[in-house]
C-alpha cells in the first residue's frame, strides 16, 4: 500500500512539475529587444538571445544596425510601438542625447557586476549606463611578412621607423608580392576606422595640452599635420591606389590582411577572430605612433560600448532586459559568448579570460606603463554626422584634392555640430 501511495505521489508530482515549468515559459513576463551596435558580432548575439529564450522563454529579439548607421537606426526605432528595451549609448555624451529613453541602473544587478565604476556612465546619484566590453586598437602586424621583407618588430619604435620600415616594403612590393599596409577603405562598412578611431588621436593629444575633460564647444585641429602624415603613410604605402579607396570595404582590408597581402593592418582587439587563422605566433600589436610622444605612446583603448535599458519601455520589459544582461555577465552561456565567440574583454567579476593574443596583448600595453592613448571620441558632437563630412574629405584628398578640405570637416564640422547638438 505505501508503494501504491508513493508511486501516486511522485506521479503527481512530476505531472506537477512539468505543468510549472511549462507555465513558467508560456507566462513569462516581459520581452527584449536589443539594438546591437556591433555588426561583427551579429551571429553570436543571435545565438546567445535563442539560447536564453530556449533557457527562460523568454522572447529576445537582437536587430543589429549596419555599420555607421547605430543613432539613425536607434532614432528610427525608439520611438515605435516596439521599441529597442537594450540599446547603446556611447558614454556621456551620448547619454546627453538619450537621457530621456535610460533607465537608472544603479539598483541593478548587471551594475553590481562592474569590477570598476569607470565601466559606468554616470550622472549626479544615477547609473545610466554600464559597459559590457573594453577594448583596444593600434596597428597589427604579420610578423612573418615583416621578417619575410627584411625587418623585425623591435624596429619599429616611432613613426620615422614604421616610416622607414613601410617604404622600404613598397620599394621591394613587386619582388616581395604583398604591401606595407592594407587598403585604408572609405567606404562605409570601414571608414570609421580613420574619421573615428584615428581621429582620436588628435584629438587625445589636443585636449591633454588643454586640459579638457567634457564635450568642448570647438576644436582647434593643433595635430592635423601628425594625422595627415599618418594618412599618407597608410594610403602611399598600400595595396591600392589611393584614389581608389571610397569604395574599398572593410571586408576587402581585412581579407588583404588575411591573405597575406599587407603586412599592417589598423583595427582592434574584435578583429581576432577574423585574421586568427594566421597563427598566433605571427600576430602582434603596435600603437599607431602619430609623432608626438612616440617613446611612451601606448594603444588606444577604452570603451564606447554601454548598455542603457529604455526607461519608456514597460516595467515588465525593462525587468526581462535586466534579467537578460545579468545572464550575459555572469552565466557560462553568456561569459563564453563575450570572451570566446565574440572575443570581448568584458569588465564584469565572472568574466572569462579570452583566448585572443591581441586582447592580451592589449592587457601588456596597459600594465607595462606606456602612456594609453584613451577614447576621447566619446565627446564628438552629433558622432556620424561630423565624421561623415571627414570621410568625403579623405577620399577627395586620396584623389588629389588639397588636405584643407580635411581640415575644414574637422574644425569647423565640430562647431557646427555641437550647435546643432545645443538646439
Amino acid at each position: 500500500m505505501k508503494k501504491k501511495v508513493l508511486s501516486a505521489l511522485l506521479v503527481a508530482s512530476m505531472v506537477a512539475t512539468m505543468f510549472t515549468g511549462c507555465g513558467d515559459k508560456k507566462e513569462a513576463k516581459g520581452k527584449v529587444y536589443y539594438l546591437n551596435f556591433k555588426p561583427e558580432a551579429d551571429a553570436q548575439w543571435q545565438e546567445l538571445a535563442k539560447k536564453y529564450t530556449e533557457e527562460t522563454g523568454v522572447e529576445v529579439k537582437v536587430v543589429t544596425a549596419a555599420e555607421g548607421t547605430y543613432e539613425e537606426t536607434l532614432t528610427s526605432e525608439i520611438d515605435k510601438k516596439d521599441a529597442p528595451t537594450l540599446f547603446q549609448i556611447n558614454g556621456s555624451v551620448g547619454y546627453q542625447s538619450w537621457k530621456d529613453y535610460c533607465l537608472d541602473l544603479k539598483d541593478s544587478k548587471v551594475y553590481g557586476e562592474l569590477t570598476n565604476d569607470d565601466f559606468a556612465v554616470k550622472s549626479g546619484d544615477g547609473v545610466y549606463g554600464v559597459a559590457y566590453v573594453y577594448e583596444g586598437y593600434g596597428i597589427v602586424v604579420n610578423k612573418k611578412l615583416l621578417e619575410q621583407a627584411g625587418h623585425k618588430l623591435d624596429e619599429i619604435k616611432d613613426f620615422n621607423s614604421l616610416k622607414a620600415v613601410a617604404e622600404d616594403i613598397t620599394a621591394k612590393k613587386d619582388s616581395l608580392g604583398f604591401a606595407a599596409f592594407a587598403s585604408a577603405g572609405l567606404d562605409g562598412s570601414s571608414s570609421w576606422r580613420f574619421s573615428g578611431h584615428l581621429t582620436n588621436l588628435p584629438l587625445y593629444y589636443e585636449f591633454k595640452d588643454d586640459n579638457v575633460t567634457e564635450q568642448p564647444a570647438t576644436v582647434k585641429g593643433t595635430y592635423l599635420a601628425q594625422y595627415q602624415n599618418v594618412w599618407d603613410l597608410y594610403t602611399k604605402n598600400a595595396t591600392c591606389d589611393p584614389a581608389d579607396l571610397a569604395s574599398k570595404t572593410m571586408d576587402d582590408s581585412t581579407a588583404e590582411f588575411k591573405d597575406g597581402k599587407a603586412v599592417f593592418y589598423q583595427n582592434g582587439t574584435w578583429c581576432y577572430n577574423d585574421v586568427k587563422a594566421l597563427g598566433d605566433e605571427n600576430l602582434a600589436y603596435i600603437p599607431i605612433y602619430f609623432g608626438v610622444n612616440d617613446a611612451e605612446q601606448g594603444l588606444c583603448c577604452g570603451t564606447e560600448n554601454f548598455w542603457s535599458v529604455n526607461s519608456q519601455s514597460s516595467k515588465e520589459d525593462q525587468q526581462a532586459t535586466l534579467d537578460f544582461m545579468y545572464w550575459v555577465a555572469t552565466s557560462d552561456a553568456g561569459t563564453s559568448a563575450l570572451a570566446d565567440e565574440m572575443g570581448f574583454v568584458a569588465p564584469f567579476k565572472k568574466a572569462k579570460a579570452v583566448q585572443n593574443v591581441l586582447a592580451n596583448q592589449m592587457n601588456e600595453y596597459i600594465t607595462s606603463g606606456k602612456e594609453n592613448v584613451n577614447w576621447v571620441f566619446s565627446f564628438t558632437p552629433n558622432t556620424e554626422s561630423w565624421r561623415t563630412p571627414i570621410v568625403s574629405a579623405l577620399a577627395n584628398y586620396s584623389a588629389g584634392k588639397e588636405w584643407s578640405e580635411v581640415e575644414k570637416a574637422y574644425v569647423d564640422g565640430w562647431a557646427e555640430q555641437y550647435k546643432l547638438q545645443q538646439q
